[in-house]
């Protein structure tokens, strides 16, 4: 295949940002097998996809806080790239999901097949809506499960099959951030239902907070919920990237917590 030089159109460049969301910082290189299929789909050098996911992360602010630097040099097409999914997360994620799919010549189901649906969804109007909540769902969960290092960030557990990525803001409260990884947290299935329900939370300093419920409980004699108690200020593992908005966490704390 004969690689291209020239300038990277806006449909290469979401793809290539999906991309630098689903795989972790570490694998940005050459013989990344995602980098590979993603350079011959689009007709690049797998060097020049690297190099772009590179250019990604210099802009990340969860990188910065670290002090890791992505590529030094980049360009206003990344910062345009950029600024967009920031702001509009849900829209975009569904985007480039098509696009990528397009590129490798996938159907977009076919990139999403570990969210559960019907056989059968409603045609027209209805299917489509459904497709495109399960495309951002799975996209939100790579993203974050990604980001975390496939640990749940309380307790460290790695075990695919108990890891959920849990949105800070409730799905149903926040549809402008529903896909925004800065609004997920990994966490084992376990804690994720008690932060669901408002039994623990994160603060904002990023320590973990027991509900008063939670110590009555204790104090009644229950002792099979000190695996809960014992997390009480523990300082939680952040993620290399997308770090929890201190904003979505707040929230978190006044509304859904008990």
């Amino acid at each position: 295949m004969t690689m291209r030089a020239s300038n990277w159109s806006r449909d290469e460049l979401i793809v290539a940002f999906n991309l630098y969301c689903k795989i972790p910082f570490g694998r940005i290189h050459i013989r990344n097998p995602q980098i590979i299929e993603l350079a011959r789909a689009i007709g690049r050098s797998p060097s020049s996809v690297s190099w772009k996911l590179a250019n990604f992360a210099r802009l990340d602010p969860s990188l910065k806080k670290r002090n890791i630097a992505g590529a030094s040099h980049g360009s206003k097409s990344e910062e345009g790239i950029w600024d967009e999914f920031k702001d509009d997360w849900d829209n975009l994620a569904y985007v480039s999901e098509r696009l990528l799919a397009k590129f490798l010549d996938h159907p977009i189901e076919y990139e999403n097949q570990p969210i559960p649906v019907e056989q059968e969804l409603p045609i027209g109007r209805e299917r489509e809506s459904l497709v495109r909540i399960r495309v951002n769902q799975a996209f939100f969960r790579q993203a974050v499960l990604t980001s975390y290092g496939n640990r749940c960030c309380i307790t460290g557990i790695s075990i695919p099959g108990l890891l959920n990525a849990s949105h800070i803001v409730p799905w149903s409260i926040d549809t402008k951030n529903r896909t925004n990884p800065r609004n997920g947290l990994c966490l084992n299935a376990l804690h994720d239902r008690a932060f669901d329900r408002g039994l623990i939370t994160i603060m904002p300093d990023n320590k973990v907070r027991i509900s008063e419920s939670v110590r009555n409980l204790a104090k009644s004699g229950d002792g099979e919920i000190g695996f809960l108690l014992n997390c009480e200020g523990r300082e939680i593992t952040l993620p290399e990237r997308f770090a929890p908005d201190p904003d979505f966490l707040r929230y978190h704390n006044a509304v859904v917590f008990k």
